[in-house]
């Protein structure tokens, strides 16, 4: 485990952020580990862990900023792809994460939530995932989803099969069936859409991640490998958001030489 990470660190100023554009939920897919440790001589493996104090350094960057919903992707339903040993270590290593991370990300304020499904996840770290729901639960400060076990198709398939059973024991009508209706069925119903999507690592995909919940999120990738992340990084990324114009499908007329006003 890496040493505490200061909520705020001496002489480090947020810059002065407009308040009411600061992205409300940011997602993050923490990339990197692998490539950031084998440069070094390194084992993947020590990537991983290294991935640690980025990411309690972002949650920080992300309250000090204002962020309010916070969800990381940390291991997906396609990562059982890799080798056994790398899933064995991944699991034990979510799971000793939360266990050695929750009181202070309970200090903070966070509200820590899972997203992702039960079958062929380890029953420890389900545990300790439910713990930290249960420690976190009234705090408002931040809300951080971690995505252990999630695949966002999966997501929308188990939504659609839940709402067809419903259908079934005529619970739902299905003439009645709107977005807002599968987004009730969702395992992430109680996160807003995404504002920001991020990726670090110069990779230019989206892997599966919250697809329903980023139609209309600003999309910063960044080079960065996720070991030297930290809160400034999130905060460079917010900026660029902040430049951004989102029209959400509107469009302004303004023919070149003409000012609006």
């Amino acid at each position: 485990m890496t040493g505490l990470i200061p909520l705020k660190k001496p002489g480090l100023k947020v810059p002065k952020f407009n308040p009411g554009a600061v992205p409300a939920h940011v997602a993050i897919v923490m990339d990197g580990n692998g490539r950031w440790a084998n440069a070094r001589g390194l084992t993947r493996v020590e990537g991983h862990k290294a991935g640690e104090a980025a990411l309690l350094d972002v949650v920080a960057g992300a309250i000090e900023a204002g962020v309010k919903n916070l969800t990381v992707y940390a291991f997906s339903t396609e990562n059982w792809k890799r080798s056994p040993d790398e899933i064995k270590f991944l699991m034990g290593f979510n799971r000793e994460v939360l266990r050695n991370r929750r009181d202070q990300l309970h200090a903070w304020g966070v509200r820590v939530r899972w997203a992702g499904r039960k079958p062929r996840l380890w029953l420890s770290v389900i545990d300790e995932l439910r713990a930290a729901e249960k420690l976190t639960s009234k705090n408002k400060v931040l809300t951080l989803t971690m995505c252990v076990n999630y695949g966002s198709r999966v997501e929308i398939v188990d939504a659609v099969n839940e709402m067809a059973a419903d259908v079934t024991s005529k619970k739902l009508k299905p003439g009645s069936i709107t977005e807002k209706t599968l987004q009730k069925y969702l395992n992430t119903s109680y996160l807003p859409d995404v504002d920001l999507f991020l990726r670090t690592s110069g990779e230019q995909r989206v892997s599966n991640f919250l697809l329903w919940q980023s139609a209309y999120a600003e999309f910063v990738f960044v080079d960065t490998l996720w070991p030297d992340f930290d809160r400034t990084s999130l905060w460079d990324a917010i900026s660029k958001y902040q430049a951004r114009s989102r029209r959400f499908g509107a469009a302004v007329d303004q023919p070149k030489g003409k000012s609006s006003k």
